[in-house]
């Protein structure tokens, strides 16, 4: 092959790469202009495969399509009224009680500026308003609860679309199968998406609702206001990596300060960091096995993007979307590439010393 040669090839593909960058850049564009519509239509996919499993179980053991589609639908329902129901009415009363929060606040930020200057530190109390804007993190929070709950609020068209999702979800490997050039190829990926989707969003969930009902515990016993609404917000925001807990944790502290003293906001901080250090340092590691097949700086630049792309539920949903991209591009030669750059490097090492291991037994059978 000619120098000539060599530059056409280098150019073509620069030319594909800079197509694909743009046609994802325009994707992600149509996305975020949509998230209307997009925000409810992914809840419902990801709601409909996990659901999938146990309609499918229930059909195992006898029951008709109707009956199992029925009783997962029920299940659904049941649990997504019950969040908006708690999400709604505590977000309510807590937004009555915010301004007499945001005053308290104000309060006790004075005063700590006050006995800072009586002991010669120069402070600007303006400037450290501003630095520290206590009460905005109450109404930030307050903000969030309700945008979280208008997303809720599209429950009947979340689970009218996971209705014919499931209704469809017998026929989707058939047709698969009738559409695709590799069908044992490409349905094995399919698989491991669906697979490691509901591993992964299985265990979460269950530490998540443990997460959940150890907050409220701790909160009722130290008798903060609306434990039961940050114990929903822990179980939610635990779904979060890296910083969801983090973020859980503010409001309630800022609210036991206000409403108890600084003890209880500090008993507060302590129940958080033992709940999560617990949790999610101990038993989840334990029971998620090998992890998440991500890097961790894969994890945080994923929470970032799905979050400025899709919002909250995007956030929720970072993890999930982002390791069934990278199985996706696992399944192409061309796209290995980025697969392994999104893999932490100790999966890495471990596919480099199966090789080696498997190397030494093939020269044997030689």
């Amino acid at each position: 092959m000619t120098g000539s040669d060599l530059h056409k090839a280098a150019t073509g593909r620069a030319g594909r790469g800079f197509v694909v960058f743009a046609a994802l850049i325009v994707i992600a564009a149509g996305l975020k202009a949509a998230q209307a519509i997009v925000v409810p239509m992914l809840l419902a996919a990801f709601i409909a495969t996990i659901a999938a499993s146990p309609m499918f179980w229930f059909k195992s053991k006898g029951m008709s399509n109707g009956l199992a589609l029925g009783s997962v639908v029920l299940g659904i329902f049941l649990a997504l009224g019950l969040i908006a129901a708690l999400l709604t009415q505590s977000t309510s009363a807590f937004s009555a009680k915010l301004p007499f929060y945001q005053e308290r606040l104000a309060v006790l930020q004075s005063d700590v500026i006050v006995l800072l200057q009586s002991w010669d530190i120069p402070l600007d109390a303006a400037l450290l308003t501003d630095a520290f804007p206590l009460g905005s993190l109450l109404t930030l929070a307050g903000s969030a609860l309700r945008s979280l709950g208008s997303v809720l609020s599209n429950g009947f068209l979340i689970i009218l679309t996971v209705i014919f999702i499931l209704a469809e979800a017998a026929s989707f490997y058939p047709k698969l199968r009738a559409v695709l050039n590799n069908p044992d190829r490409d349905i094995a990926h399919f698989g491991r998406i669906t697979g490691t989707m509901n591993r992964y969003i299985a265990i979460k969930t269950s530490v998540s609702v443990l997460t959940g009902l150890l907050v409220t515990t701790f909160l009722w016993i130290l008798n903060v206001d609306f434990p039961v609404l940050w114990g929903l917000v822990a179980l939610l925001l635990n779904f979060i990596p890296t910083i969801g807990s983090i973020i859980a944790g503010v409001p309630p502290v800022l609210l036991a300060l206000v409403q108890l003293g600084p003890t209880e906001a500090l008993l507060v901080v302590a129940g958080f960091f033992a709940v999560n250090t617990i949790v999610g340092n101990v038993l989840e590691p334990r029971y998620m096995g090998r992890g998440l097949g991500l890097s961790a700086l894969v994890v945080f630049l994923s929470l970032i993007f799905w979050g400025w792309l899709l919002g909250p539920v995007g956030m929720l949903l970072s993890v999930p979307l982002t390791m069934s991209a990278k199985i996706a591009l696992e399944a192409s030669p061309g796209t290995l590439w980025l697969a392994r750059l999104l893999a932490p490097a100790q999966e890495l090492a471990d596919q480099a010393s199966e090789r080696d291991e498997k190397s030494p037994t093939q020269e044997q059978q030689r």
